[in-house]
């Protein structure tokens, strides 16, 4: 007879540069097939996962969380030392939890928190390629905070979803949206029930726009209210952008990762 089946929650953080996105794909690297083959090394039996956010091409995370059950024992300090064996230097497992059997790493999350970092610069920087987008004029933060400001609480975020986004509804709403600049880096901290696809990337971009002058802050609300993505800037790089928090009230896990440069919390 065999044993019954137990929910488990991973925490995972990668580097998303070399995978083609999250979501397991024919003939391509992605975050969830190298996972899954080192789950199926240590376990021995392939185990589909469920994950929080499904990160895009070059989307890194400091925070992903998955569910999947399975019916092996395992503690979770060995679940970290052999996961991390078993996966490759851009991908590691940060922790494990024993959850609820009804626990579901997307529909049990009530929030995620994604950061953006610009390397805010006249001259690309090699070494930052890959880990940040890049803009060579330079941005008033306080300009891109008042426009950020417009974005706030619920709304229909369609000029900031994808064309192809496949969400039901673009009705998302935004908890916090803040910004920073350390040094020649600039941070956008966005934290919401969920979101659509492209949603960071196309604030982020919007937001640009206000910070180097090109539009006013009030252009931010404007762009909203016209519910098309035909007026909001272009979809800014994937490369800065980090899964950095997904909440679940009243589950003992982890609630945020680290801050990818040192973003302390407020």
């Amino acid at each position: 007879m065999s044993a019954p089946l137990r929910t488990v929650a991973l925490g995972i953080e990668y580097d998303g540069t070399a995978f083609n996105g999250w979501q397991t794909q024919p003939d391509v690297p992605t975050v969830q097939d190298t996972l899954e083959e080192a789950i199926e090394r240590f376990l021995t039996v392939p185990v589909p996962t469920i994950c929080a956010g499904r990160t895009d091409a070059g989307v890194h995370a400091t925070h992903q969380v998955v569910s999947f059950q399975t019916d092996k024992v395992r503690s979770p300090e060995s679940w970290v030392r052999a996961m991390n064996t078993f996966l490759p230097k851009s991908v590691a497992v940060r922790w494990m939890r024993p959850v609820a059997d009804d626990f579901h790493a997307r529909f049990t999350a009530r929030s995620r928190t994604y950061e953006y970092w610009i390397l805010n610069d006249p001259v690309r920087s090699p070494v930052m390629h890959g880990r940040t987008g890049w803009y060579f004029r330079p941005l008033d933060v306080e300009r891109m905070r008042a426009g950020a400001a417009h974005l706030l609480g619920e709304h229909d975020f369609t000029s900031f979803r994808a064309a192809e986004c496949q969400a039901a509804s673009p009705v998302r709403t935004v908890e916090k949206l803040e910004i920073v600049r350390m040094g020649r880096l600039v941070g956008v901290r966005i934290r919401a029930n969920a979101f659509l696809q492209h949603m960071v990337r196309n604030i982020v971009g919007t937001l640009i726009y206000v910070g180097s002058g090109r539009e006013e802050p009030g252009w931010v609300k404007e762009v909203l209210d016209a519910k098309s993505r035909a007026v909001a800037a272009p979809t800014f790089s994937p490369s800065g952008l980090y899964l950095t928090g997904v909440g679940y009230p009243g589950n003992d896990i982890p609630e945020k990762g680290e801050s990818p440069f040192g973003w302390a919390d407020d």
